[in-house]
């Protein structure tokens, strides 16, 4: 079983890694694609652009409050 939880630890911080609203919005993104194309529209475009905003905000939640030298 420890193998198992290990396995289990590195999966969760793999996916997951340090911001959990990341890989949240990508995988809400994939499935929002997913069902426009199973609605007949073309839904290639939302998940790059989730993934843009995500790291973009990501990256200004991360640096908020570092002074610029």
């Amino acid at each position: 079983m420890t193998a198992l939880a290990s396995f289990g630890r590195f999966l969760y911080d793999f996916v997951i890694g340090d911001d959990w609203t990341a890989a949240v919005g990508v995988v809400v993104a994939v499935g929002l694609a997913a069902l426009l194309v199973h609605a007949g529209w073309a839904g290639w475009w939302l998940p790059p652009l989730v993934v843009v905003a995500s790291l973009s905000l990501s990256l200004w939640r991360g640096t908020r409050g570092i002074d610029a030298e």
